[in-house]
């Protein structure tokens, strides 16, 4: 089997091609084919001698995965549905959400994931493997709306720092000036909180951060959340205060309410005083019925009352449009399922 070249770096690249016979410089070259010119084939790549190519071929490919089936929601937010490993029965999804002037893409990191949150279906799955960068950076490069994304979102399926080593490439090749170039702005992560990872990208990395939070007191957020065993909320938010967020570097927390379980105004004095000192975004998510749960989303008057308990101690905190929930691609509901409205 080939081995893919997208997901290399130029000096990587450089020592792909020197082992072909072509010169150390085509490295350079062979990035902008892959990361400008988005070629599927080595043929393609011009600019290397005939050779050189021929050589690349007998070891190497592109690597693009492509999708192969679409979905469209009533609101213009549009799923993906892509491959892993070749392998067509078992399949992630991302999700372009079109606002206005922005098109934002919700990527996945992992098929399935290790978390086991129990309000989300993607944690349902469970694990089943890691996407290499290649296969992450596809979901950039090769859907429809590609040359018109304005941001990403690593909130799609699986947990980004329990795939750290492939993330922290993607990150590179999206924000470096010979890669996609985007500005580390344009870019958030979402975590449940995997420490030390967690101090790593804070440490590397220019971009925002999203927590997965959805209760601040320990026992309870343990019993929806197992990773609350090993990673406490109150490790994550301690760590988080020792950097700054005053500038353009945001940090937010993401926040499902539901009702009965973290919707009454203890839970959100508790999380308030938790923040206190903190630049910060809370987001509140409307929780979207699965199957086999116990509990219902907040009714929104509740849910606006949790918000203004919040601003009150001096906390912003937003209500957060659902998108996509006529075709499964809203908050929790990603699940690698193949859908027959459009195969592509």
């Amino acid at each position: 089997m080939k081995r893919s070249l997208v997901g290399k770096t130029p000096e990587e690249l450089s020592r792909i091609a020197v082992q072909a016979g072509l010169p150390p410089f085509a490295g350079k070259q062979i990035a902008r084919w892959l990361y400008v010119n988005r070629v599927s084939e080595i043929a393609q790549m011009t600019n290397l001698s005939k050779a050189g190519r021929e050589a690349l071929e007998k070891e190497w490919e592109p690597g693009w995965v492509h999708p192969i089936a679409k979905s469209k929601s009533a609101d213009g937010t549009v799923k993906y549905l892509f491959p892993v490993g070749g392998d067509s029965s078992n399949a992630v999804e991302a999700v372009m959400i079109p606002d206005g002037e922005r098109k934002t893409l919700c990527v996945s990191s992992q098929a399935g994931c290790k978390m086991g949150c129990r309000f989300c279906m993607t944690g349902r799955q469970g694990f089943h493997g890691n996407l290499d960068a290649a296969a992450i950076l596809s979901q950039f490069f090769k859907i429809e709306e590609a040359d018109e994304l304005t941001n990403c979102v690593f909130m799609g399926m699986g947990e980004p720092l329990d795939n750290w080593e492939q993330v922290k490439r993607v990150l590179e090749i999206l924000t470096a000036p010979w890669g996609l170039g985007w500005s580390p702005k344009r870019i958030t992560l979402s975590t449940i909180g995997v420490l030390p990872r967690l101090k790593e990208f804070l440490d590397s990395s220019r971009c925002h951060l999203a927590v997965s939070l959805h209760n601040i007191f320990p026992q309870e957020r343990a019993e929806m959340m197992p990773a609350q065993k090993a990673w406490s909320i109150s490790e994550i938010i301690r760590l988080i205060k020792q950097y700054d967020f005053s500038g353009q570097r945001r940090v937010s927390f993401e926040y499902t309410v539901f009702e009965g379980w973290n919707d009454d105004f203890a839970h959100a004095d508790a999380l308030a005083q938790a923040l206190r000192g903190l630049e910060c975004r809370v987001n509140l998510i409307r929780f979207h019925r699965i199957p086999d749960f116990p509990y219902e989303s907040c009714p929104p008057a509740k849910m606006e009352a949790f918000r203004a308990r919040l601003e009150s101690h001096g906390v912003t905190a937003t209500i957060r449009a659902s998108r996509g929930e006529d075709i499964d691609a809203a908050c929790g509901l990603l699940a690698g399922k193949h859908r027959s409205e459009s195969q592509l």
